[in-house]
Order: structure tokens, then sequence, then C-alpha cells
């Protein structure tokens, strides 16, 4: 079952079963999938609509941080159940260390040696773990590790 339908039909879940902030994210997320189907005028396949789901988690992160800086623990709270409703949607990110591994694994084929080799370290590095991993977490790991 693709992500788009499995939504669809936690949506419905949600909706029996009165939880009123999974409904509003459910119902965001979809939106966001029809929006982008809009734009593109045509069906989103499972790559692009998981993609869709990324951008809303990591939205929901940034709310979270930005909130965490101004101390509203109100808001807070509402934001990381957002966030923890669209978790189980994505697929298992990866750890600091298997993202250390396979950065050090590409650092070596290519034989970068300095910062100056960041972006063509992130540039191999990214397309083998795009959805796998927060790009975020990648450039500081990369970057750590062309600093030694």
């Amino acid at each position: 079952m693709g992500i788009k339908a499995q939504l669809q039909d936690d949506l419905k879940t949600a909706m029996r079963d009165k939880n009123e902030v999974r409904k509003a994210v459910l119902r965001l997320t979809l939106a966001a999938i029809k929006n982008a189907e809009i734009d593109r005028r045509g069906e989103l396949d499972e790559a692009s609509a998981m993609a869709v789901a990324q951008t809303e988690v990591k939205r929901r992160r940034d709310t979270i941080a930005e909130l965490e800086q101004v101390n509203r623990p109100d808001l807070l709270a509402a934001e990381k159940a957002e966030l923890d409703y669209l978790l189980p949607y994505l697929p298992q990110q990866m750890s600091r260390e298997e993202v250390a591994q396979a950065a050090r694994a590409v650092i070596a084929e290519l034989g970068a040696a300095g910062p100056v080799q960041t972006s063509n370290v992130m540039k191999r590095l990214m397309a083998d773990l795009k959805g796998k991993a927060d790009g975020k977490l990648v450039n500081q790991v990369v970057q750590e590790l062309l600093s030694k």
C-alpha cells in the first residue's frame, strides 16, 4: 500500500476515533500531496509522495526548534504530537554512526582530503542516502570528517 493510500486509511480511522490532532495532521499532509499533484498536473509516484511527507516532517522539526528557542512549551507539545503522528510514514532513518560509515566510504572513494571537497562528497553521498538520512546530519558528519 502506498503512502497516500495509507494516509487516507489512517485519516478514516482518526475520524472514527475522534482523534482531532491526528486527523488535522493527516489532512494537512494529504493536502500537501494533492497540491504537489496539482503543480505536477498528474499523480505523484511513491517517491514523490514520500518526499512531500518528508517535507512536512522537516517543517515540523524546524518549527519545534524555533519554539524551543522562544520558550513556548504550550505550542511545542502540539508540534511534537504532530511530528510523532507523521514519523511512522517515513522510512527508518539512518543513525549518525551509519551516516559516518557511509561518509567515510565516499571520502575514501573520492580521495577527498579537506573541507574544500565537502560539496563533492555531499553530492555523491546524498545521491545514495536520499530519504534515508537527514541532510543536515549528513552535512555535519561530512564536515567533521573532512576537518580532521
